[in-house]
């Protein structure tokens, strides 16, 4: 416990003493989002996506967000099992399908907040596709990519983001391919918040996901994290604690740094911070706008409908 309080940050450990941890009677305050009967996880000693649904769990407390409003749609992978462990309306869906699930939830119900949390492989591979077009046009969705760098679950081979020169099953020798650069990609297609921080950064995190809730549009927040079991392990990174290490020495905060710039590499620095925070009208403003153009007094607002 000394070896990890010692590595973060200072303002995550100074309120912590040891009657913190004597009193059974104390709930963690997260508890009630979680959905405890089912613990333990699956995820792997070391692993950060436990971390990151913390992270997540605190903005929903910070946020005052109405849960009954709330839905959460993951694919499939290690991060998309945090649908199953959260205790809120929650979708698993199909292999790189999550973001199509989530924008019926919202076209169908404007009044939700949906997030979509998953990981690298599951929203850039197979769902690079739906990740491009949500973002161009604007979809009011919250990402949550947990980027291990790999793909975790199906054997570590080369993922569209793990980084050149890395070694993966698929890449005995060294990837040579260039990989994503989801920070620039995202924006170039036209989300309108864009943020990147490591399982380190677990209070910069947190604030990120409390802004994204507030943000009408498209926001992506890209949370790198260890892999410990296959991208550390076959790259001879260490365990969990390592890749904590490892984010606090190489990690520079550049709040509103171009994003053509954070691109990632095996070995350099990472680029974190708030990249894009900008306002432009979401998919269903533009909808509404353009049917009301063309069908002038004829166009009924959706909640004025009413179902026979």
């Amino acid at each position: 416990m000394p070896e990890i309080l010692n590595i973060l940050d200072n303002d995550l450990g100074k309120n912590l003493n040891n009657d913190d941890f004597n009193d059974d009677d104390v709930q963690n305050p997260v508890e009630p989002f979680l959905r405890s009967d089912r613990v333990p996880h699956i995820w792997c000693p070391g692993c950060g996506i436990g971390t990151t649904v913390n992270s997540f769990a605190r903005a929903l407390l910070e946020s005052k967000i109405d849960l009954r409003s709330l839905a959460l749609v993951s694919g499939i992978g290690c991060t998309g099992r945090v649908a199953g462990y959260v205790k809120l309306d929650s979708f698993h869906t199909t292999h790189g399908r999550a973001i199509p699930f989530a924008t019926g939830l919202k076209l169908a119900n404007p009044k939700l907040n949906v997030v979509v949390y998953s990981g690298d492989g599951d929203l850039s591979a197979i769902g690079g596709n739906h990740l491009i077009h949500a973002a161009r046009r604007n979809i009011d969705l919250k990402v949550i990519c947990v980027n291990n760098l790999i793909y975790a679950m199906t054997g570590g081979q080369t993922a569209p983001t793990t980084p050149d020169h890395s070694t993966t099953s698929t890449n005995p020798y060294g990837v040579f391919e260039p990989s994503f650069n989801l920070p620039h990609l995202v924006e170039a297609a036209g989300a309108v918040y864009v943020a990147r921080w490591t399982m380190f950064h677990v209070r910069q995190l947190t604030r990120a996901i409390s802004e994204a809730f507030h943000k009408k549009g498209f926001s992506f927040i890209e949370v790198i994290s260890p892999c410990p079991t296959l991208y550390q392990r076959r790259n001879k990174l260490g365990d969990g604690l390592d890749a904590m290490k490892d984010y606090k020495a190489k990690s520079k905060v550049r709040n509103g740094a171009p994003t053509s710039e954070v691109g990632m590499t095996m070995t350099g620095e990472i680029i974190v911070g708030k990249f894009v925070d900008r306002e432009r009208p979401d998919y269903q403003t533009m909808m509404r706008a353009q049917y009301a153009d063309s069908l002038g007094e004829r166009f009924v607002e959706q909640s004025e409908m009413v179902c026979s």
